[in-house]
């Protein structure tokens, strides 16, 4: 075999990875969730609830964050809302405090010790059947217990995660992409939960049975490591759209990257501590969803260089070969002009897509340079915009 046939099957493998990664395997989860769908039975369900809002460092946003947890349509008897608060320093302590005369209860964890280990603590002392996490900057519909809890009268669900919706007053390049990141995310998430089971949540709005909750080291990402937790129990997490929150997003590509590369990261570690669940023969089809909507996604960026480097190598034998060069160095500069446009403060557009999608394989090889190192997370500091105020935000933004 000839160096320039071998780099032409290297070529080819490597795009199909990413054809499959992108394209492939939604069609087929999209396709298993309609023909072999599992379905949830649905019926009323009025629990106790816990509402645990993890927070470190959060005064600017705890206020209206409790008056929004407040607001909730559900019988206050049957509510109960905890902030767990990982040592915090400012004065996020104080506010919550100011609560206590309206049923909100303050945990204060005795060091710091991360968010993870903030929500073991405030689960011990939760009095409620479902548990349900918020982050402090999570804006909540006032509905959201009301769609979130029917599905927790099938039996065969353990953990049910809501829709988050992104949303930046600004504009901005990174916010952009982002949203248009999560818009696909989505899809895939309504795929998987009717096909097996979500692999994941959104961490600032998903319940789980108290009953099948178990503590988790302080170092896991726990929205990921949650739905592991309880496949290995035989029960699914599952995705309920109906339950709305809304969010901020980044919108500095740095911060986004330093998020990305700190989640990344604690995912491979989770991966690897429950690395039997990726053995089909095990796990089935939710080992078929780990493999290919986290491992082969965050190998992506493995699988584009091989795919730009054989491109490179045969250009100058193959015509094809040359304009798919050419076209893979347009794309990457094209992401460079929204990085420096987005850097200037300008908006970038169209750019702002492969600015995103340059940024995440980015974080994805970082983040697996770190797991390999030994790096690990179990703190955590929040990336807030300081300029902008959670108050400003709509819950109804779409």
């Amino acid at each position: 075999m000839t160096l320039i046939a071998f780099t032409q099957i290297v070529f080819w493998l490597s795009a199909f990875v990413i054809f499959y990664v992108y394209v492939g395997y939604p069609l087929l989860v999209f396709a298993v969730s309609r023909f072999f769908p599992k379905p949830i039975v649905r019926a009323a369900f009025e629990p106790q609830v816990s509402i645990i809002i993890t927070a470190y460092n959060e005064e600017r946003d705890i206020r209206a964050k409790l008056e929004n947890t407040l607001s909730i349509d559900y019988p206050p008897e049957k509510l109960e809302i905890i902030v767990a608060s990982d040592c915090s320093s400012d004065k996020t302590d104080e506010i919550v405090r100011e609560f206590n005369s309206r049923g909100v209860r303050l945990y204060r964890q005795t060091e710091r010790k991360g968010k993870t280990s903030a929500q073991n603590m405030a689960v011990e002392r939760a009095t409620g059947e479902i548990i349900l996490f918020s982050d402090a900057t999570t804006l909540y519909e006032t509905d959201v217990l009301r769609a979130m809890l029917p599905n927790f009268a099938d039996n065969t669900v353990g953990c049910v995660a809501g829709k988050l919706i992104y949303v930046d007053a600004t504009d901005s390049s990174v916010g952009k992409g982002a949203r248009s990141y999560w818009n696909y995310e989505t899809f895939l998430k309504e795929s998987e939960s009717r096909a097996c089971s979500l692999i994941g949540t959104s961490g600032c709005l998903y319940s789980v049975r108290k009953s099948a909750y178990q503590p988790m080291y302080s170092e896991a990402c726990s929205d990921f490591f949650i739905a592991m937790l309880v496949y290995k129990q035989g029960l699914r997490t599952i995705y309920e759209p109906e339950a709305v929150c809304t969010e901020e997003t980044n919108r500095h590509s740095e911060k986004e990257m330093r998020m990305r590369v700190r989640v990344i990261s604690q995912t491979f570690n989770d991966l690897w501590r429950n690395r039997e669940l990726l053995n089909p023969l095990r796990s089935g089809f939710f080992a078929v969803e780990l493999i290919s909507h986290k491992i082969l996604r965050y190998g992506v960026p493995l699988f584009l260089i091989l795919v730009l480097t054989a491109a490179a190598l045969v250009a100058f034998h193959s015509t094809f070969f040359l304009v798919v060069f050419a076209l893979q160095i347009l794309f990457y500069l094209m992401a460079l002009i929204g990085w420096f446009l987005e850097k200037h403060e300008n908006k970038a557009g169209i750019l702002s897509i492969p600015l995103y999608f340059v940024l995440t394989n980015l974080a994805a090889l970082l983040g697996f340079y770190k797991f390999l190192s030994g790096e690990r997370y179990a703190r955590w500091e929040p990336i807030r915009e300081n300029e902008m105020n959670i108050n400003n935000l709509d819950p109804k933004t779409h």
